[in-house]
């Protein structure tokens, strides 16, 4: 079968910028050729799209397990969130501005390359 090209899946937006979810559904509507997209991740989906696509992987950020460790505390944090009660006004904004804090810094991690 011959090569496709990223202009050929007529996307609205960049490979990277794509929600986890938006990606499935290309792979599982215009790219038959992936086997078991519905229970692929983010990552794992964009590196199989630009294979087929004959697109060579860039350098991988060196931040990557650092983004990922980070990202999971944030969702450990949302959990504590959501756990308190509503009149724990204090603390709940303290959960905010350290959740708000470590996004910011997974930004600058994924931009700094």
């Amino acid at each position: 079968m011959a090569e496709m090209s990223l202009e050929d899946l007529n996307l609205k937006k960049p490979l990277d910028k794509m929600t986890a979810k938006e990606l499935r559904e290309l792979a599982i509507d215009k790219i038959p050729q992936i086997k078991g997209a519905s229970g692929m991740e983010k990552h794992e989906l964009i590196k199989e799209i630009k294979e087929l696509c004959g697109i060579l992987e860039d350098t991988e950020n060196p931040y990557k397990e650092q983004i990922w460790s980070i990202k999971r505390e944030i969702k450990d944090l949302k959990a504590q969130k959501a756990q308190l009660p509503s009149s724990h006004r204090k603390q709940r904004n303290k959960l905010r501005r350290q959740i708000k804090r470590l996004k910011n810094r997974t930004r600058r991690l994924a931009e700094a390359v």
